[in-house]
């Protein structure tokens, strides 16, 4: 099992907002949008130093995406941001008419995505936002897993044409990844030959500890980050599968829609297989510290422990 240490924690989120501002520097057509929640998308940096291409829009985040939608007609690349439930559940309407529908190039930024939201409760904390997202024809949806990983992503969208779903979160957690980041192109952890281990944002640290866990066990995982929920890696995955037969998906998202339901339809089609899910299940969050969700709901490294054996054991 390949060893992946950390020296630092930090959230993803600041990993946007570094990605923001190395952005206003270097390409002049990035505009900034935030409803009411600069400080919480890291975005004042940004608005510092580019005090004519930020807008502070209020809470007003249908109006936000509208404005957004707009900008494009001109040659800019606006980029939106506020709390992933505001960004997709309160404005789902504007985002297919104004941006999915016309291909237009705005970049939807959304921070404090899923259980690890915490104190804020089940209002706050949606599940449901990559089923929503990926489901609207021609966007691009990307879920990274650690700070450097969003600060690429974030600088990468800007260079991609076409609207896209940029996910992130508020918890530090663990600084691991170097390799390059490039959209729609999943990346190799830990090759293995027993269980094939797809995991998105923060799972994927989980996914590694659950690794070495299986490691102490026999058993060899192969262990692949997919940061990019549409356009999916399929070959990626059906090269994965192929060699090891049986597969589980790790996600801090519902179950239904997630990546693991779109791993499924890619295997269901080419091969199928045993698939194991481990996510949230059909409910609601609750209020509680991050650490104390991901455990309640079974989004640990344990969770993914049980799920590679019962998966092996499913093997025909």
């Amino acid at each position: 099992m390949k060893k992946y240490t950390y020296t630092e924690k930090k959230d993803t989120r600041s990993g946007f907002g570094d990605g923001l501002t190395e952005l206003g520097r270097e390409n002049p057509n990035v505009v900034a949008l935030c409803a009411d929640l600069t400080g919480s998308l890291k975005m004042n940096q940004f608005e510092k130093e580019n005090p004519d291409r930020f807008f502070q829009v209020g809470i007003a985040e249908a109006n936000m995406i509208g404005i957004a939608a707009g900008m494009t007609i001109g040659g800019k690349i606006p980029f939106t941001g506020t709390f992933a439930n505001f960004s997709t559940g309160r404005v789902y309407d504007q985002i297919r008419q104004s941006v999915a529908y016309s291909d237009k190039n705005v970049k939807i930024c959304a921070s404090h995505a899923g259980l690890t939201l915490g104190e804020d409760g089940a209002t706050h904390q949606i599940l449901e936002d990559i089923g929503m997202m990926k489901m609207l024809p021609g966007m691009t949806v990307i879920n990274p897993c650690d700070y450097n990983q969003t600060k690429q992503a974030t600088k990468a969208i800007a260079n991609h044409k076409g609207p896209v779903y940029l996910r992130f979160g508020r918890p530090a957690v663990p600084v691991f990844m170097n390799e390059e980041f490039i959209i729609g192109k999943a990346i190799m952890l830990n090759e293995g030959t027993d269980v094939s281990i797809f995991a998105t944002g923060h799972l994927v640290w989980e996914a590694i500890q659950a690794g070495e866990i299986l490691e102490q066990k026999g058993i060899n995982a192969e262990i692949i980050n997919i940061h990019t929920i549409k356009p999916l890696d399929e070959k990626a995955i059906l090269a994965s599968a192929n060699k090891t037969k049986c597969i589980v998906t790790a996600e801090e998202h519902m179950i239904n829609g997630g990546l693991g339901d779109s791993i499924a339809q890619v295997i269901s089609r080419k091969n199928p297989m045993p698939i194991e899910y481990v996510g949230v299940n059909d409910t609601f969050g609750e209020s509680g510290t991050p650490a104390q969700l991901m455990e309640k709901y079974g989004l640990s490294a344990d969770a993914i422990v049980k799920a590679a054996e019962k998966a092996i054991s499913r093997k025909s």
